[in-house]
């Protein structure tokens, strides 16, 4: 399997862990029966905790369809090869030390990681564009 795909796999099992972290510290704050229902009602806003995560797992989710489509893009094109490889698990990488980041509140180190990552997925996007 090529690499760019065991990094988009993992990619998701970390948009999962996005997702699950994010409701969970929701459902802390505003209970089961929130969880459970249609969630119609307005509700104070998340506490400093649960927003970052919900945040964080908006950020992901911004970044994420890019991913996609730049990493299946090198495989389906037969551009893969070590340098998409290895910008992929860079991305990879950034992405997952980003998340425990957001999560602590941790400034600026946060911002120059998903930077990281972004540089990562761009250099993706020119190997598929270009190499």
């Amino acid at each position: 399997m090529p690499a760019e795909l065991l990094v988009l796999a993992l990619a998701c099992l970390l948009l999962l862990a996005h997702v699950l972290l994010a409701g969970y510290y929701k459902t802390q704050q505003y209970g089961r029966e929130w969880n459970m229902g249609a969630r119609d009602e307005d509700l104070p806003p998340l506490n400093h905790v649960a927003g970052r995560l919900d945040r964080a797992r908006g950020n992901f989710l911004e970044t994420f369809p890019i991913a996609v489509a730049a990493l299946l893009g090198v495989v389906l094109a037969g551009k893969a090869g070590p340098v998409s490889a290895a910008a992929a698990w860079v991305w990879l990488a950034a992405r997952v030390i980003y998340l425990p980041l957001y999560w602590t509140g941790v400034p600026k180190v946060r911002t120059l990681v998903w930077g990281v990552g972004l540089l990562a997925l761009l250099v993706v996007l020119g190997v598929l564009l270009l190499g």
